[in-house]
C-alpha cells in the first residue's frame, strides 16, 4: 500500500485520474477520525435523514443472508446512494453473530464500500462496525432530543441492553450536551452489566448508576429507555409499564409487544423499512391490518408536520437506513484523505482497457 492522494483530490487538481484508486480504511483509521466528533456527526445525520425525506437518495431494502446450519446469525447487505454535498453510493456488509459474545468476540462485524458517483468504480473499503454503532448512536440522540422538545425533557436513563450500542448511545448523548439525575441499567448478562457500569466509571459519568434485575424495574424508574438487545421477539408486554409516559428509543426493534405500541405515539426513520422482517411494528401492522398506529417519521418531526404527545409514552423504531452508513463512511474517508493518511492499494483495479 501508499500514501497518496486519493482519487477526489486528484480530480480536483488535474481532472478526472486516469487510472481509478482504491483504499482500505482500518478500523484504528475510522475511531480516530470519528473521536470527539459527535455534535458533528448528529448534524450530519440530521442532515442525510432530510435528503432521505426529500426523495435525494436511494435506499433500497436490505437483504438477508440467513443459514439454515446457524439460525441464530445473519449477515445483512444494506446497499444505498445519497446526494447533497455527500454525494456517493455504496454498500454496508454487516454480520450479527450472536454466539461470538460467548468467545469473547462482538457481535456484530462490517465493512462498507464506497462507489464513485460518477464511474460507479468503488473507492475505498472501510471497517464499518464503529461506523454502524455511530450512525445508530448519532441517530438516537438526534430523536431524543427532536421527540422531547415538545415535551419535558427526561432526567432518568435507563439502558435495557449494555453491549456496544448501548455504549455509543451513552457517549453520544452525554457529549450532546446531555445530563442526567440517574442512569438505570438491565442486562441478562450479568457480565455485560459489570462491562457497562465499567465503561460508565471510565467516561467520567457522575450520575447514580442502578441495575435492575427487571425489565420492569427498570422502565418504570426512567423517563428515557433504551432498547439495545439482541432480542429476537418480543419480552416486554405490559403497557401500564409505561403509564409514566417515557421517551423510548427501540433501537433493537424486536422487544416491544404490539400492546406496548398500541398504546403509545409511535415514530419510525422509514415506514417501508422498518415495517418487515417482524420488527414490533411490522407485528402490529400483521395484527391490525394497518399502519394507523404511526405517528409519522423522524423527518416529519424534524419538518414540523409531526409532533410527539405529551401524555402518551413515544416510542421510536428506527430500522436503520444505508444512507447513514454512507453519509458517515464518506465523512471518515474524507478525514483520513485531508490528515494525509488514505492508504491506497496499489494496482487494484488491473486490465483497465476495455479490449486490452
Amino acid at each position: 500500500m501508499t500514501d497518496v492522494l486519493p482519487h477526489t483530490a486528484r480530480a480536483a487538481e488535474s481532472g478526472p485520474p486516469s487510472v481509478p484508486t482504491f483504499a482500505v480504511i482500518s478500523g484504528e483509521q475510522v475511531k480516530k477520525a470519528l473521536e470527539g466528533a459527535e455534535r458533528q456527526v448528529v448534524e450530519l445525520v440530521e442532515t442525510t435523514y432530510r435528503l432521505h425525506g426529500a426523495g435525494d437518495s436511494v435506499n433500497p431494502p436490505s437483504y438477508f443472508l440467513r443459514f439454515p446450519d446457524r439460525p441464530s446469525s445473519r449477515i445483512i447487505a444494506l446497499p444505498a446512494s445519497i446526494g447533497g454535498s455527500v454525494h456517493v453510493d455504496g454498500l454496508k456488509w454487516i454480520s450479527s453473530f450472536p454466539e461470538n459474545v460467548d468467545a469473547g468476540l462482538p457481535r456484530a462485524s462490517a465493512v462498507l464500500i464506497l462507489n464513485d458517483h460518477d464511474t460507479g468504480y468503488p473507492f475505498a473499503c472501510l471497517e464499518s462496525s464503529i461506523i454502524s454503532a455511530t450512525r445508530t448512536a448519532a441517530s438516537a440522540a438526534l430523536a431524543a432530543d427532536w421527540l422531547s422538545r415538545e415535551r419535558p425533557r427526561p432526567a432518568r436513563v435507563g439502558f435495557c441492553g449494555t453491549g456496544l450500542i448501548a455504549r455509543y448511545i451513552h457517549t453520544f448523548l452525554a457529549r450532546t450536551g446531555w445530563s442526567f439525575e440517574a442512569i438505570g441499567v438491565h442486562d441478562v448478562s450479568a457480565a455485560s452489566t459489570e462491562g457497562f457500569c465499567g465503561y460508565l466509571r471510565q467516561s467520567g459519568a457522575t450520575e447514580p448508576v442502578t441495575v435492575h434485575d427487571s425489565a420492569e424495574g427498570l422502565i418504570r424508574s426512567s423517563d428515557l429507555v433504551v432498547f439495545a438487545t439482541v432480542a429476537g421477539r418480543p419480552h416486554v408486554t405490559t403497557p401500564a409499564w409505561f403509564d409514566h409516559n417515557p421517551l423510548v428509543l427501540h433501537i433493537s426493534l424486536r422487544d416491544l409487544a404490539p400492546e406496548v405500541l398500541l398504546a403509545s405515539a409511535n415514530f419510525v426513520d422509514d415506514v417501508e423499512h422498518c415495517l418487515k422482517a417482524d420488527t414490533s411494528p411490522h407485528l402490529v401492522e400483521q395484527r391490525t391490518g394497518n399502519r394507523d398506529f404511526l405517528n409519522g417519521t423522524l423527518n416529519d418531526v424534524l419538518l414540523g408536520r409531526a409532533a410527539p404527545p405529551r401524555d402518551q409514552p413515544v416510542i421510536f423504531s428506527p430500522f436503520g437506513l444505508g444512507v447513514l452508513d454512507l453519509a458517515v463512511g464518506k465523512y471518515v474517508y474524507d478525514q483520513v484523505a485531508r490528515a494525509g493518511r488514505l492508504r491506497l492499494v496499489d494496482d487494484f483495479f488491473h486490465d483497465l482497457r476495455r479490449y486490452g
